[in-house]
């Protein structure tokens, strides 16, 4: 076939099947019904936020040597049981998305600008993706490990014109009375964090929910309950995994984001019309912002886990959709080349806590070798005097504390120490443009293309289930 001809060929069936796609309507923001697919009673969409190629690598390789088995994402491709494509992650606003247009791609079916929540650019709003699904008769819910007001999950949930108003999210899922709500932020419900001096876990009792605060009020769940939940487990974003498994205090009172979907499942599987559920490893992106490489792996395993509970109830419910994705990629980290590669890279696996740890627990009165021992003891390698004392300059002038806030910290600084004892390196400390991983399993995950862009999961995700909206 001559040059011209195949592009010729190309171009017009590329035109054919953006005509003929099972994901979108020439008409616009609309399923088209198409009785060939395969229907799906159940979604549960899993995110992996912040997630750059490396990360799931760097895990994987992580529980090979630790263990001697692929993690349950892997798992999946290796024995040819998901399919698998690459997407598009662009906002309306940049090729670069935050979090919020990135949800809200997937939530409403719009590319809108970063930092609203199915808001465009004119104003207008676009129907979040739970609202149509619970209006259609089935249980709704998210599970995070940031918290639930967070960016991820109130892309599924509200239009809001700043993602930043956790606040008023916070009020607005009051009003929606999804079934299933869990993750962290209990300064966004608590009387005495909110500006406005309002108990929203008053409200939310009031209303009707039951509220869960801690791992122990979650676990008394019963299948038969038919309130919906609210569970707020911690001030901010969850403990990192690896802090979590470090500290018998954090591991006892804050569930796993694996326990955390167990528990959602349970509550939202006796809907007969079925359910859609939202879950997302939301500190695999703050991990990744900091540079924080304990931090980034073990909370990638945590999101596996979940993967494994998810995975679980689709095999044997064989009803469900299990969607595996990430909004985004982050930071861009990967293990790299070099003769020690190998016994750098093991060396995270005795960790016992994340830079994190490290650098939030640090402070002025420290001495550099009060510095030192502490990453030797969280870490297992020492660094130098020289080094210690670069670290401890930046807490001369800090105002404040740096969680979630990487600069304000010398996060760069420890990760840049870092890679000659991990040979784990970075990109930066800020999201990218990557096109990410997608996968899917279970009914409807044939109609996959191998390339798409975020949007088109909202119509995919509708028409999968038969809903038309």
């Amino acid at each position: 076939m001559k040059r011209r001809d195949f592009f010729r060929n190309t171009a017009f069936t590329a035109l054919g099947a953006s005509v003929l796609s099972p994901f979108q309507s020439i008409a616009g923001n609309r399923p088209m019904k198409n009785p060939s697919v395969r229907k799906a009673k159940n979604i549960i969409f899993m995110v992996s936020d912040g997630m750059s190629t490396g990360t799931l690598n760097m895990a994987n390789l992580l529980l090979q040597r630790k263990e001697g088995r692929q993690s349950n994402w892997l798992s999946l491709y290796e024995r040819n049981e998901a399919v698998r494509a690459l997407m598009d992650t662009a906002s309306a606003s940049s090729l670069v998305t935050d979090s919020a247009a990135a949800s809200s791609s997937w939530g409403g079916g719009v590319r809108v600008p970063n930092g609203s929540l199915n808001v465009n650019a004119d104003g207008s709003f676009n129907k979040p993706i739970l609202q149509k699904f619970k209006a259609a008769g089935k249980s709704v819910g998210c599970v995070t490990s940031v918290p639930i007001t967070h960016a991820t999950p109130a892309g599924f949930c509200v239009n809001s014109n700043k993602r930043s108003d956790q606040p008023g999210i916070a009020l607005q899922y009051l009003d929606l009375r999804f079934d299933v709500m869990m993750g962290g932020g209990l300064e966004f419900f608590s009387a005495d964090k909110r500006e406005d001096k309002q108990d929203l876990f008053a409200k939310y009792r009031q209303a009707g929910f039951m509220v869960f605060q801690n791992r122990d009020e979650m676990n008394t769940l019963s299948d038969k309950e038919d309130r919906p939940i609210l569970g707020v487990f911690y001030a901010d974003g969850l403990p990192y995994a690896l802090d979590r498994a470090n500290d018998p205090t954090l591991a006892s009172t804050t569930p796993s984001l694996a326990e955390m979907t167990k528990a959602a499942i349970k509550k939202l599987k006796n809907n007969k019309n079925g359910f859609v559920l939202q879950i997302e490893g939301g500190k695999v992106d703050w991990a990744a912002h900091a540079n924080d490489a304990g931090a980034l792996i073990y909370d990638q395993l945590a999101f596996d886990e979940a993967i494994g509970e998810a995975m679980a109830f689709a095999l044997a419910d064989k009803e469900t959709l299990v969607v595996l994705t990430t909004d985004h990629g982050n930071a861009n980290p990967g293990l790299f080349y070099g003769e020690q590669a190998n016994r750098n890279f093991d060396l995270i696996q005795s960790f016992k806590h994340t830079n994190d740890w490290i650098l939030n627990g640090t402070d002025k009165s420290y001495t550099p070798s009060r510095l030192i021992e502490r990453i030797e003891f969280a870490q297992g390698y020492s660094i130098t005097i020289d080094e210690a004392n670069e670290l401890l300059s930046h807490y001369e002038t800090l105002d404040g504390d740096g969680l979630y806030n990487p600069r304000k910290l010398p996060f760069r600084k420890l990760a840049q120490i870092q890679e000659k004892h991990l040979s784990v390196g970075w990109g930066s400390m800020d999201h990218s443009a990557d096109y990410v991983e997608l996968a899917m399993y279970g009914p409807g995950s044939e109609q996959l293309k191998p390339f798409v862009k975020n949007i088109e999961l909202h119509n995919f995700m509708l028409q999968t289930t038969g809903i038309f909206v």
